[in-house]
């Protein structure tokens, strides 16, 4: 009985919390379909509102260069993605399964630039990127962003709870390194891999500051960017949930697609 009464307070907790963590979501759709400028009365009320239109998702696709900026962000999301989910796999197998002097020195070196602030990086970054004449390019927005560390270390982490028999028997066989990393490692490794790819895929879709910094020209603005300079002149409370709306459907959708790998590789990860 006591354990039948703990599992519904769990779940009732778990549904308070669901709500209100969805309100923000549902204000934020309904004030994308209202046609005043500024919000007036209860957010709750607008998804009863009969003058409720697609109106500011039409404007700003008339009124921008939307499909420009959501092409960008693509370009510079997916690209980063699969070479982050590819260093992830390569670097992570090498950390957790093979035996080299200074392996663990290495390895936490690496997980200590995490602690280094990104927007420190900003300024040495765009003097080099500056000198190679690359600001203002896809280049400078994708080769920060190709490799992730906390992304080799969900990879490594995964990787030391997958036994070594598996290698040993490979290796009997006449197997490679190649071999057993991309036909044994990579196929055991796909739910880490998806949490890697989520990962990467959110942040550099979201990433405000630097497309801020390094492009110059509305051709080049990312979505997150384009949307801000929009909204900037048009102080339209509308408009301005229609843009978030935009800017967060494909994340969503990535997330919902790739959710059973994400949840089971952020589970085992945790492992070791």
């Amino acid at each position: 009985m006591e354990q039948k009464k703990t599992s519904k307070i769990s779940i009732l907790l778990l549904l308070v919390f669901s709500v209100v963590f969805l309100i923000p979501f549902l204000i934020m759709v309904a004030g994308s379909l209202i046609t005043s400028k500024v919000p007036m009365g209860n957010p709750f009320t607008w998804l009863f509102d009969k003058d409720m239109s697609l109106a500011n998702f039409v404007y700003i696709i008339k009124n921008s260069q939307y499909i420009k900026w959501f092409f960008n962000s693509l370009i510079i999301s997916v690209i980063p993605t699969f070479f982050q989910m590819f260093f992830a796999l390569v670097l992570g197998y090498i950390f957790a399964k093979k035996e080299f002097k200074g392996r663990d020195i290495i390895f936490w070196l690496m997980m200590a630039v995490i602690m280094v602030p990104s927007q420190i990086l900003i300024i040495p970054r765009y003097i080099i990127f500056n000198k190679l004449e690359l600001i203002n390019s896809y280049w400078s927005l994708i080769l920060p962003q190709i490799w992730g560390i906390m992304g080799v270390f969900f990879a490594r982490q995964y990787m030391l709870g997958l036994p070594k028999e598996l290698e040993e028997a490979a290796y009997i066989d006449g197997a490679n390194d190649f071999k057993i990393l991309f036909r044994i490692m990579l196929p055991l490794s796909k739910s880490v891999l998806a949490t890697v790819g989520t990962f990467a895929f959110i942040s550099c879709w979201n990433d405000l500051l630097t497309p801020l910094i390094f492009t110059t020209s509305q051709e080049m603005y990312p979505i997150t960017v384009g949307l801000a300079s929009l909204l900037t002149k048009e102080g339209n409370f509308g408009i301005e949930m229609a843009g978030a709306v935009y800017s967060f459907v494909p994340t969503f959708l990535i997330f919902i697609m790739l959710q059973k790998y994400f949840t089971r590789g952020i589970a085992f990860s945790g492992n070791k």
